[in-house]
C-alpha cells in the first residue's frame, strides 16, 4: 500500500513511519467497513478485525516512541 497523502507534520523518521502506519490503518478500516456494510462480513468479525488493527497501530506507536509524555496523542484503550 502506498500513502494517500504526503506527510506535512514535524519530520522525524518515527513520525513519518507512524504516519504511514496510520494511513494503512485508515485504509484497512475503510475496507472492513465496506465489507460489513455490504453484508459480506458479520459485525462481530468486523469488530474483531478493527480491534486487531487498532492494537497493531497502538503497538507501533509505542515501539516508535511517538507521543511519549504528550497527552494529545493518547492511543490507550
Amino acid at each position: 500500500m502506498t500513502p494517500r497523502h504526503s506527510y506535512r507534520g514535524q519530520f522525524t523518521p518515527q513520525n513519518l513511519a507512524f504516519n504511514a502506519n496510520l494511513q494503512e490503518f485508515s485504509q484497512q478500516i475503510g475496507y472492513i467497513c465496506a465489507l460489513e456494510t455490504s453484508g459480506k462480513l458479520p459485525p462481530h468479525e468486523a469488530y474483531k478485525r478493527v480491534k486487531k488493527l487498532y492494537k497493531q497501530l497502538r503497538d507501533s506507536k509505542k515501539a516508535l516512541g511517538i507521543g511519549d509524555g504528550d497527552s494529545s496523542t493518547n492511543l490507550e484503550d
